[in-house]
């Protein structure tokens, strides 16, 4: 599965309203451990077909991350069924990446 945008106005609906696991990648384009973690992020989508993936882009969206308290990137964010469970902060491998989406 492809990884969708994330927007302050999409966020309602493809994060808190969505059923099951959604893991979500505040991240930007200046940030190196951020480009080097997006292909994992990436593979991590293409193999988990049961989980959205989403990205935020802290220099677009920068009311979503202030709300989220985003004050490193990357940051991955791990929402089940609307509530947030789980956070990782900095550039980890895809196993870490399939063990915090659980």
């Amino acid at each position: 599965m492809a990884t969708t945008v994330i927007t302050k106005d999409n966020f309602q609906s493809e994060v808190l309203d969505q059923p099951g696991t959604v893991l979500i990648d505040f991240w930007a384009e200046w940030c190196g451990p951020c480009r080097m973690l997006s292909p994992i992020i990436d593979e991590v989508a293409a193999g988990n077909p049961a989980v959205k993936v989403g990205k935020v882009n802290v220099d677009e969206q920068q009311e979503l991350a202030a709300q989220f308290g985003i004050m490193s990137i990357p940051t991955l964010l791990v929402f089940k069924n609307g509530q947030k469970v789980n956070e990782s902060l900095g550039l980890i491998p895809k196993e870490q990446v399939e063990k915090l989406i659980g």
